[in-house]
Parts: structure tokens; sequence; C-alpha cells
């Protein structure tokens, strides 16, 4: 049998890329090169423990590249032929977005392609191969489709600018084999960590406090009109109902900002949608009109439900979206029809600016309505100072920005920063991603660009302001765009690099270092260049409301988004999960993803639109949240399947809980990319029920330290979320077997069996079943002699599975009634309690 290094050497000979024995890629070019990965600790920044695995690992990991005929700033290099081979990939489907893309044959991989895992059981059970795509000086290079050979693959580095070329590219990706995908992708990420030394993975960071909390963001709520009454009521509806949020997100239409052509020192007005901002610059660094207005105790004298029409933002939302559907309908008509729209489009514009000035009228009798009002603090400072007196759980505040400052960049002649206008221009692989309106009109208006020298003047400014307004964190949205502008600025390796230092500086000077969400951030060289400070960043693209259909379809392109780019983002941040809509057509659904997800949970509710029942399922009554250990990626049976329109994959997530492990399950077929046509579409035949299994390996106990034991239990406690059915498995068992409707859940809870009481009784702890991730609101099992001590937080259920009958049941000391069922099923009741930060303290006597 083959040693384990000599198994997993690669070798490039007689056109072949070969690991042991298996060939990657067949008729290679002789100017493709493959080269040892050596760790030189003496040159590295990375701590001990990683220096130390890099190297244990060094034997399953090698360098690919190749050298150009000539000097060029993007060399597409032909690199063999795949054909044959299972692979999952990920590649950028929009310019800030990527998503999961699975095939067997080359013409089946995506332009723009950020990794590629290759399906390799010649190696073993679990045998596979990562390739990733690197940084190598000033170029980044993906991987794309060959135009010519349908089987062909295409390595490409380019710098993004005309004047930065280069031939050579020996060490442009690297490759890395082994028997355990995650364990692969994970060692392939320690390897690029050593060797760049440009970034720090996730265990080298701390994580916001967010990262474990419920929150609230206003974008759905307001879109570019959320003012301070509406986020001082939203708010006050979240708390009242016992689902207080502990962060909130203030997105887009906060700041100063406006377009070339308006008056230079006011904001724009009329802006309700995404567009109209998305060539507007900031013309000053701090708050927008409608907050800069806000005095001390305002709100405090007056609150919203005195005057504030909570369903005014929604109506003004309704009108602006009725504005764009005629406008849409105007563009597609003939030309000798179009007149029958503008009388239509004229009457509509008139609703809206009456709605808004109406808006605008609230707003100004504010300060009339409230007494007093003299002295204080103005602007946001106050208003945060105010909301924090009436919302002691308030912890943090967030606001968004763009990382150019806005959509449209700075305006020039700005807080004295050196600012050019640079026309956008797009890289030729983005010619392969979906049309998308914000590309359009960033490429219209052009970015406003605060020169690289003074990227670290540009955010600490802002930054320095927003924390002496009692602002915690930033949204930086947009990320992306950088490489638009890149040409004259060394290219997009050298312009990353001096803005993401910036970042990074003002960051760790104003929020404490962790207060930052990357968002529009899906492209391999921000990963790579722009995260030693960043801890926690979307893993997917936006959560959409949707219109008719794709209300439903639309949802599960989300959840395999979030859960495969997971992979590869879990490596460097916490993946964000996003905020959904707890009152959507698919809020259920929504809600039981991110309760499995690891992912900090919020929502972008409307005012008065809540479905709090629902949420009272994922957050505690004190804004925390039952959160699993690791972040939800997918099993190792959908690694290689395309669970959105093969119509027979469930999408199965792995999560981890103190006391056991967790399984959601996702209906998500429906949908899918369309390279053809260049967007992700609906497939209706897709949409139906399709059926799947379940079993405890499907759980990867192993990949954490805490919980790898649990892998050798005999026998496991399986809760069934839905039925609210418990059984028992073991490693032999038969998989379970279930059949899900169209854009429906189920989440199975595994808990380790073990024997109490002397070895008499077998337990397990499933945890407070009232709770999508019930597993998560245990803290603590223990006990000795006759007793079990379970601590849960939380109120309702609580679920063990016992063998026998316990004698009697004590809940905080007191005697509490029991159930104990058929199958051994134990069941009692535990509250809330405030005082005890709502945790309990369970003994069950035998």
């Amino acid at each position: 049998m083959a040693s384990s290094s000599s198994q997993f050497a690669f070798s490039l000979h007689d056109g072949s890329l070969t690991v042991g024995g298996a060939v990657l890629l067949s008729g290679v070019p002789s100017n493709i090169a493959l080269s040892p990965f050596q760790v030189d600790p003496s040159s590295s920044d990375a701590p001990a423990h990683l220096l130390e695995q890099a190297t244990a690992a060094t034997g399953r990991g090698a360098f690919l590249g190749f050298t150009a005929p000539a000097a060029t700033d993007r060399a597409p290099c032909r690199i063999g032929q795949l054909a044959g081979r299972r692979f999952l990939s990920v590649f950028r489907f929009k310019t800030w977005w990527s998503t999961m893309r699975a095939g067997d044959k080359g013409r089946d991989v995506q332009p723009e392609t950020q990794w590629v895992l290759l399906d390799a059981p010649e190696l073993g059970p679990g045998g596979c191969v990562f390739v990733l795509p690197l940084v190598q000086g000033s170029f980044r290079s993906a991987i794309f489709p060959s135009e010519d050979d349908e089987d062909g693959l295409v390595l490409c580095a380019e710098s993004g600018s005309p004047a930065v070329t280069g031939t050579d590219f020996g060490r442009i990706a690297y490759v890395h084999a082994g028997t355990d995908p995650y364990k692969v992708i994970r060692e392939a990420y320690v390897a690029a960590r050593v060797h760049l030394g440009t970034f720090k993975l996730i265990e080298e960071k701390a994580l916001p406090p967010t990262a474990e909390r419920f929150g609230w963001c206003t974008w759905d709520a307001f879109y570019l009109t959320v003012d301070p009454a509406g986020v001082w009521q939203g708010v006050s509806e979240f708390t009242d109902a016992s689902v207080p949020p502990r962060f909130i997100v203030i997105d887009d239409g906060w700041q100063s900002a406006n377009r070339d052509d308006d008056p230079p020192h006011a904001d724009t007005p009329g802006l309700v949608l995404c567009g109209g901002q998305m060539t507007a610059r900031l013309y000053r660094l701090d708050e927008g009109e409608r907050f800069r207005r806000y005095r001390e105790g305002d709100l405090l004298r007056c609150p919203p439900e005195l005057f504030y029409d909570k369903n005014l933002p929604k109506t003004v939302v309704r009108k602006a979206c009725e504005i764009e559907g005629i406008l849409n309908a105007r563009k597609k008509a003939a030309a000798a029809d179009v007149s029958s729209f503008d009388a239509k489009l004229e009457q509509l514009r008139r609703e809206l600016e009456q709605l808004l000035a109406k808006s605008a009228d609230v707003l100004d009798k504010l300060r009339s309505r409230a007494e007093g009002g003299d002295g204080g603090e103005v602007g946001l400072k106050a208003f945060l100072k105010d909301m924090r007196q009436r919302f002691p759980s308030l912890d943090d505040v967030y606001v968004w920005q763009a990382l150019c400052g806005a959509w449209g960049g700075v305006r020039p002649g700005t807080a004295a920063l050196d600012t050019v206008v640079e026309p956008a221009r797009l890289s030729p692989g983005l010619a392969g991603t979906m049309d998308d309106l914000a590309v359009d009109r960033i490429v219209e208006g052009g970015i406003g660009l605060v020169q690289p020298q003074h990227a670290g003047k540009l955010y600490d400014a802002m930054h320095s302001c927003l924390a002496g307004a009692g602002v915690t964190g930033v949204k930086v949205d947009v990320i992306n765009t950088l490489e638009y502008v890149c040409a004259e600025h060394g290219g997009r390796v050298e312009l990353a690099k001096a803005y993401y230092a910036g970042l990074s500086d003002s960051i760790a000077a104003n929020f404490e270092g962790t207060g930052i969400i990357a968002s529009m951030e899906q492209c391999n060289d921000f990963f790579f260049l722009g995260t030693r400070q960043v801890s926690m960043a979307r893993a997917g693209d936006d959560f959409w409301l949707g219109n008719g259909d794709d209300a439903y379809w639309l949802q599960g392109v989300h959840m395999v988004n979030c859960s495969y780019n997971s992979l590869w983002m879990g490596q460097f941040v916490r993946p964000d999960w996003d905020m959904f809509q707890s009152d959507h057509v698919c809020a259920a659904f929504h809600a039981a993803s991110r309760a499995v997800s690891g992912s900090p949970i919020y929502v972008s509710d409307s005012l008065g639109c809540h479905n709090f029942a629902l949420l009272k399922t994922l957050v505690f009554p004190d804004g925390t949240l039952p959160l699993c250990l690791h972040y939800a990626l997918p099993t190792r049976d959908c690694l290689f399947k395309n669970p959105l329109s093969d119509q027979e994959t469930v999408l199965k997530m792995w999560n981890l809980n103190k006391f056991g492990g967790v399984i959601g399950a996702f209906n998500c077929q429906g949908a899918g990319w369309d390279p053809a046509e260049r967007r992700i579409r609906g497939h209706a035949h897709c949409y139906k029920a399709v059926t799947g299994e379940v079993h405890p390996t499907d759980v990867e106990w192993g990949q954490r330290e805490e919980t790898a034991a649990m892998a050798d239990a005999a026998e496991f406690a399986v809760y069934k979320h839905h039925s609210g059915e418990l059984f028992l498995m073991t490693p032999q068992s038969e998989p379970i077997h279930f059949t899900l409707q169209p854009s429906s859940y189920e989440i199975f809870t595994f808990a380790p069996v073990t024997p109490v009481a002397g070895g008499a009784t077998q337990f397990a702890s499933v945890g407070v079943v009232d709770m999508l991730n019930c597993g998560g609101t245990i803290a603590h099992v223990g006990g000795d002699g006759a007793e079990v001590m379970v601590k849960v937080k939380g109120a309702g259920r609580l679920v063990v599975y016992s063998s026998a009958r316990p004698e009697r049941c004590t809940v905080d000391g007191s005697e509490a009634a029991f159930e104990w069922g058929v199958g051994g099923k134990l069941e009692v009741a535990v509250y809330w309690k405030k005082d005890k930060e709502g945790g309990s303290e369970v003994v069950f006597s035998y």
C-alpha cells in the first residue's frame, strides 16, 4: 500500500497532472509548471500553530503556475482538460456575488471561478483535490472555461492595469489533496495564509459582539428614506414584543450624498429605491439632513407612537415600486406606444412627491411637538444618545457605507481629500456575469475615488466622526468596485492593498478592531488582501422579497449561495447569512436556515410587519441566540450535487452544538444559474417534492476538537423538529428517509446517548424544543450518583432522552411535573428567569 506522503504527492509528467495515480488534468501544455510548497518560518508572520499545520501538510500540496510567452497585464493560460471527474466550484455570477456550480466536464466550469474541488475517490473514501487560484505580486487569478475546447480549463492572471505586466506566474495557484474535503479546504487556506502573509484566518481574529446576537436592519423597511423616528419606532416594536434587537444597522440613506448636477451642499431629494443613489457621491462625511436636524430629547419627549404613521414608509416604497414598474414597461414598449405611459408616470411622480413631502412634514413637526429641546447634542450623536437611554439593551449601532464612501464615491472638493472621478471599466472576465443595474449605474457615473495615499485619511475622518456619535461599527458595501478604477493606480492588487490597509487601520482605531461587516465582497482578492481585520462578512447575495413565483424559488437560491460560499469564506470570516423578513411567505424556511447557520440573525422587517411567534423560535427574550459552535456547511453527500435544479438533491447542512449536532434539510429545488442567459432563473419543472436521507455520520463531529469525541458514541437520540418525534440511532443504523415539499425544511437534532445513574440508565440532552436550534439551548450536562443535572437557557419544553423513568425532577430546586413517554421521551417545562439570564437548572433523580 502506498505511503501517506506518496499517496498525496502531485506530479506533472507527460502532459498529465496527477496525484496518487489519479489523473486530474490531461493535455497539460509544456509551459505549465508544478513546484513544491515549503514553509519558511522566518519569512512568515503566521502564528506558530499555523506554521506547524502548514509544515505537516506540505506533502499534500504544491503550487501550479505558468510562464506567459510575452509580458502582459492579462494572461489567460490553458492548463489542461478536465473530463469525467465530478467537481464543485464557486464562481462570481455578479461583480460582488458568488455561487456554487457542480459538474463533471470542463465546459461546466463558469467564468471567474474562485476555486474548484475535484472528487478523487482514487485517494480513498472522501478523496478530493482543491484547486485554489491565488494572488502573486500585482496579479490575481481565476479559472475560466476554454473557449475552443469543451473540456479545457484556463487559469487567468490579471493585474487590471496596462502599465503592470508580467510573464512569470509560477505560483499563481495552489493544489492540495486529502480524504476529508473540509480539512483539505482548510489546509489549502492555511498554506495560502503562510505563503502570502496578506490576510488572517478567522481563528486569528476576535469576533464582533453582533456575531452572537439578534438585530434589525433598516433596509427593507425604508430603503433610502430612513429617518430617526422610523428607526426608533422599529426598535420599539421589537422591544415591546420581548424580541429586543441587540444591534441595528442603519442602512443606505443616512449619509450626506448628492449627484454631480445637484447643488453641492444639499442631499439629493426624492431618493427611495436602488438606482438613483448609485451615481451619488458623498459631499460631506457626516450624517444627512434627516439625521442632522435631530435634537437631543426630541423622541424622548414625543415618541413616534404619538405622531408617526408607521404605514407611511411602506406606502412610499410601494409608490416608488409602481413607478419603477411603469418605467420598465415603457422601456419594453414600442417607440410609438411610450406616450401612453407618460401621463401615468407624471401622475405617480406627483403622488410620490406628495408622500415624501408628508414624510418630511411629519419630521419637521416633531420639533414643535416636543416641548423644550434647547441645548444639548444635535444630529446622529443626539439621536443615538436618546436611543440608548430608551433602549438600554441596544448594544451596537452600525451604519452603512460603500468602500469608496458612497456608491459613486466622494465628490471632489470634499473634506480636503484628493479625489478624482474615475471612469469605471469592467475587466474582460466580468463579461460572462449577470446583468446588474448597480453595475450599469456605476459605469454611467464613474467613481469619485479618493487617491490611494489618502484612503486611510478618508476612513479615519468618516469613522472617527461616527465613533464620536456613538456608532460602533460599519457595514461596508460595494467592495469589489475597486477593480473598476484600478488601471491608473498600479492595478487591482496594489489599489486594493492601499484601500484595505486604510480600512483596517481605521477599524482598529475607531471600532475596537471588530466593528465591521463586509458586503458585496465575494471575490478572492478581497479575501486574500482585505481580511487582516475583517472577521464577519456576507455569505450570500441579498435576501430578495420577490414578486409572484420568484418569491418562492429565489429563497432557495439564497440558502445555497450562503451554505456553499461558507466553505471558503468561513476560513477568513464568520459567514453572515444576511437579513430576511419575518412576515415573508417563506419566512419559516429562512428562519430554519438561520437557526442552524451559526450566523448572527437579523431581520429587515417593515414597521408593523412582524411574525414575533416565529422570531421567538430563533431569539431569546434578552436578544441573544442559541448559536451553533461552527458555521453551517453542506454535508458530504451534497458537495458534488446541485440542490437547486437536479430534481433530486435536498440541501443538507451540518453544524455542531456544545452537546450534540444538527442537520438542517431544505428543499431548494426550482432555480439555478443559466450559462446561456447569464442569469439565475426559475425552473418550474424542478419545483416539486424531493426525498432525502439523514444519518448521525452526516454531522462532521471531528471538525472541532471539543465535539470530536461525540463521533464515537454508540447511540444517538434524534429529534425531528416538525413531528416532535424522538428516536434512537446507532452508527450502523439505516438512514432516516424523509420527503420535503418545495420551499420546506426539516431540522434533525442529534444528541449522543451516555450512561448515567451508575450505568443503569441511558440519557441524552436534546434541548428546549420550542427553539429551532434546540441543541443550542443546552449549556451544561453533568451529575453524579443517581442524579443528572442539565443547565439550559430559554423557556418552553425541555426534552431529553431517558431509557428509564426518573423518580423525581426539580427545576431550580423546586419539584416539577414531567412527562415520560414511549421511546424514552422525557419532557419538562422551563421558564425564563431574567435574574438568571434565562437559565434553568434541571435535575433528574433516578
